[in-house]
């Protein structure tokens, strides 16, 4: 039977062959393990398994999960990868360390207003919509570079880089496009010059294609923590 471990052993081995067929440094790659409805000691045994850094969809699950991880607080990283409204801010200003969903100017104000001063700033991503589904949050590509400069000039708040989801396809070369359509925005930013250096993109199953089209943060989920 799969281990969380050994599923950890995977997919940072998926990491490191992705990195070296396009000559990256592997540690250029950050593995964010995605333990959304999975319970607080599943995220302890990837943590065990030397894991730092989680992220969570929803608000009020990952506070429940936090506090009941308080022990290991100062060792793990917790990122908001889910949608935000700007009705629950103050909790995720106050308790999580990343937050990747960014794409309206109100939801950044409001974070940095209620980041809480004792605490590092709050590390943030503007997140696109690049597929351009209803469904999908994200602030539109075009209005994206104005966004990031406004979200960068916000205090208690730092500005790291891009963020998406594009529209999950079992096509190599569709994945590929979508990816490249992330980084090219990325690399506008980096032009304009926005002092970004991080690509949020890639999932179980487009791992490789991520990493291959220069994602610095991939959100792997599933293929650590098992079927939802």
């Amino acid at each position: 039977m799969a281990t969380i471990a050994n599923n950890l052993q995977l997919v940072r081995n998926r990491i490191s062959q992705a990195c070296l067929k396009v000559h990256r440094p592997e540690s250029s790659v950050t593995l964010l393990a995605v333990s959304k409805t999975f319970p607080a000691e599943n995220v302890r045994e990837a943590f065990n398994a030397g894991q730092k850094l989680f992220g969570e969809n929803y608000v009020q699950e990952a506070l429940e999960k936090i506090a009941a991880l308080s022990d290991i607080r100062d060792r793990i990283e917790w990122h908001l990868i889910g949608p935000l409204q700007s009705n629950k801010t103050r909790p995720v200003a106050e308790a999580f360390d990343w937050v990747h969903t960014v794409d309206r100017l109100k939801v950044a104000q409001r974070l940095s207003e209620q980041r809480p001063p004792h605490l590092p700033p709050l590390q943030v991503c503007v997140q696109v919509n690049t597929s351009g589904e209803d469904s999908k949050s994200g602030c539109d590509p075009d209005a994206s570079l104005a966004l990031a400069q406004a979200v960068a000039q916000l205090p208690r708040l730092t500005l790291r880089g891009i963020m998406a989801l594009p529209a999950p396809s079992p096509d190599p070369a569709v994945q590929h496009a979508a990816l490249q359509q992330v980084r090219r925005l990325f690399e506008q930013w980096q032009a304009a010059g926005l002092d970004v250096d991080t690509v949020s993109m890639g999932m179980s199953n487009d791992l490789e294609a991520a990493v291959e089209e220069g994602a610095t943060l991939v959100r792997i989920g599933t293929a650590i923590f098992g079927q939802r």
